[in-house]
């Protein structure tokens, strides 16, 4: 009677437990249906191949819980395999086969990133020993993943400040698309923080466990585009040594974020559009195409509508982009959330420096306020960590500004003081708000005592409970 080798958490459609995937790739007939029926008695969901190209095809098309492979087989060897599964599917445990004479390729193959290997000729009681040994390596490599993408899906979701109206749209439809894997486009200027954006989406939604591939069009050679984005076969061009997974394969039921996509070449952006509307990519190469599972988020700063018009760029595929569009403002029109953003900065680099930086000075905000920011996010951020660098214990003041004037000075106006009032009055609120009205972690949220908290609550009219 076999054994109940389901997974915990592994469940179908219907609710029921599913048993646990295995694949065999394995030349030699007897050896490999024998591992095959064995595990199969033992509950097992078995899948046998013969050799390692198939092997290869299989891992792509659906997940497996474990790969047990030869090290020798025809058309792609163990360690070809091993190396392939590494970068698709780092999450899958493989354990190697291997005969006395080749010890060695065992070596290897562990430094490769085998989860353990069996000698030939195969002892069953080691194989289901090292089987359910391998298979939990793989569960706490998905435990630990899921729980360092989870946090990252906090931290991502809190470096998106704002309290501006256009911010908080656009955080209401960001929070709307983490539950579905439609093709986003975001338009912004360069430094508004079009990455920030595109990994809030995946990491605080339904691919948080999954792959954020990000790549930036525009840094990529002309000539090694399409490698790049689909893969390519040994062979296929010079220099083309061996088999290469794209970034479209890398980011299998994740994300992939292609950043300056108005960059592309015109013979690209042809072959992007087919893989959105078919979800299959061919390698450079190769005739056979490979099933995609990916959601698309695009970026640009540029117009595209205007690069259509100018046959630029492609206006179907321009079209497959703009299924859902978020626009980001520049810092210019969102100059209320400069002081938020500032205070974020500050509490960032000082603490990353570990030097006790308490603050602006008036005068700082005020200078802040009445900058330009032509950089936007990415050029804030970069004055407020040169003044942290240069700060020695004190407020951050004008002189410590790249653009701060001497004539300016750290006394504020009365209009200033209530403008300042309001934002740490918002500040407070949000965080109250976003704590549940925890006093003690929203106190140790904003850095101050939960007397201090309490005392600023009064001064400012803030209720003591949510109303």
């Amino acid at each position: 009677m076999a054994k109940d080798r389901t997974t915990a958490g592994k469940v179908s459609k219907d609710g029921a437990s599913m048993p646990r995937s295995i694949l065999i790739a394995e030349d030699e007939q007897v050896l490999r249906e024998s591992l095959a029926e064995l595990l199969s008695q033992e509950g097992y969901e078995v899948v046998q191949t013969p050799n390692g190209r198939v092997a290869h095809e299989m891992a792509l098309q659906r997940p497996f819980d474990l790969v047990l492979t030869d090290v020798r087989m025809p058309e792609m060897d163990g360690l070809t395999l091993l190396a392939n599964l590494r970068r698709l599917a780092p999450q899958t445990p493989v354990l190697i086969l291997t005969a006395y004479g080749t010890v060695d390729s065992a070596v290897e193959a562990m430094r490769a990133g085998a989860a353990d290997y069996l000698l030939k000729p195969v002892q069953f009681d080691d194989l289901l020993l090292k089987v359910e040994r391998s298979l939990a390596h793989g569960d706490l490599w998905r435990a630990n993943r899921l729980m360092t993408e989870q946090l990252a899906a906090e931290s991502a979701f809190e470096n998106l400040v704002g309290q501006s109206a256009p911010m908080q749209r656009l955080f209401e439809m960001v929070r709307r698309l983490a539950s579905v894997k439609s093709t986003v486009l975001i338009f912004g200027e360069s430094g508004t923080g079009k990455e920030l954006i595109a990994r809030a989406i995946h990491y605080n939604g339904i691919t948080r466990d999954k792959p954020f591939v990000p790549v930036n069009c525009g840094a990529i050679p002309e000539t090694l585009i399409a490698s790049e984005l689909f893969g390519h076969r040994k062979g296929s061009f010079t220099g083309a040594t061996a088999d290469r997974v794209g970034y479209f394969e890398a980011a299998g039921g994740g994300t992939l974020f292609l950043d300056e996509i108005s960059t592309l070449p015109l013979q690209t952006q042809s072959m992007l559009l087919r893989v959105l509307e078919e979800r299959v990519v061919v390698p450079v190469g190769d005739t056979r195409g490979r099933p995609v599972d990916v959601r698309i988020i695009a970026a640009t700063n540029r117009d595209l509508r205007e690069m259509v018009s100018k046959g630029q760029f492609r206006e179907d595929l321009m079209y497959r982009l703009d299924v859902v569009k978020l626009e980001l403002p520049p810092l210019r029109q969102r100059r209320e959330d400069i002081p938020l953003l500032a205070h974020h900065f500050l509490r960032k680099y000082a603490g990353q420096m570990n030097k006790p930086v308490p603050g602006m000075t008036n005068g700082a905000v005020r200078a802040l306020l009445g900058y330009g920011w032509p950089g936007n996010i990415r050029e804030l951020e970069n004055v407020i960590e040169r003044a942290v660098i240069f700060a020695d214990g004190h407020e951050i003041g004008v002189a410590d500004l790249p653009f701060g004037s001497s004539e300016q000075n750290d006394e504020p106006g009365e209009e200033l003081r209530e403008a300042l009032r309001q934002f740490e009055r918002q500040h407070i609120l949000d965080s109250l708000h976003r704590h549940d009205y925890d006093k003690n972690e929203c106190a140790r949220h904003l850095g101050i005592g939960l007397s201090s908290l309490y005392r600023k609550m009064e001064e400012l009219g803030i209720a003591k409970q949510e109303e």
